[in-house]
């Protein structure tokens, strides 16, 4: 197994520690920043999407995956041009305004972050206002709304309706989920997308976003 695999198979572990030293050990032997990020960091994480999404590992393995790769990434931060890490585009995420429910949009966060997405996270108990503000002052091309209560699911359609008034549709895309959210709710709201779970959540999100 080559150095790469090796990062990959430690972070699907959450070896955080084995993370962090296989990651030194590329970096001396003069493996290129962007390789150790791309074929074993990130390449790592998208399996354990995957591993996610069929149920084959659960929500305390991929926080301990993230954390591992994190370990990983602040190692190669210095190396990196200008010390930001590539992103393959930009996403708000919240939680819709009165909910304060945040778990699953955390997970979203880290998946996002995994693929690749510079995540601007907002929060819980977000307004329409501060979601298309957000979205507009970090160049972010979709914004993920989620919520747990059918109380809050209304708020959704605010940010929705909020992107079409500004005269932004089309340039900045939504999408919605969590545990009462449907695809039938999605289509009614006007909703770009509909994420039923965190890794179905980034599939859509990179399809908005083109990459």
């Amino acid at each position: 197994m080559d150095v790469m695999q090796e990062i990959g198979s430690s972070l699907r572990n959450g070896d955080a520690k084995k993370v962090a030293e296989l990651v030194q050990q590329a970096i001396d032997d003069g493996v290129p920043a962007e390789e150790i990020l791309n074929n074993g960091l990130m390449s790592g994480m998208k399996v354990v999407g995957v591993l996610f999404r069929d149920h084959e590992i659960f929500l305390p393995e991929v926080l301990l995956a993230a954390r591992a790769m994190t370990a990983g990434v602040d190692l190669l931060k210095p190396l990196l041009a200008g010390g930001d890490v590539p992103t393959i585009g930009k996403v708000v995420i919240g939680t819709a305004k009165g909910d304060l429910h945040d778990i699953g949009k955390n997970l979203v966060g880290i998946m996002l972050k995994g693929a690749g997405f510079e995540v601007v996270d907002l929060g819980n108990d977000v307004t329409a206002e501060r979601f298309v503000d957000a979205a507009l002052d970090s160049g972010a091309k979709v914004i993920g709304i989620s919520a747990l209560l059918t109380t809050t699911m209304s708020s959704m359609k605010d940010v929705v309706d909020l992107v079409r008034e500004r005269g932004l549709d089309g340039e900045i895309r939504t999408i919605v989920g969590g545990a009462p959210v449907s695809k039938d709710f999605a289509d009614e709201i006007g909703a770009d997308a509909y994420g039923y779970d965190a890794a179905s959540a980034v599939e859509q999100v990179k399809a908005l976003a083109g990459v």
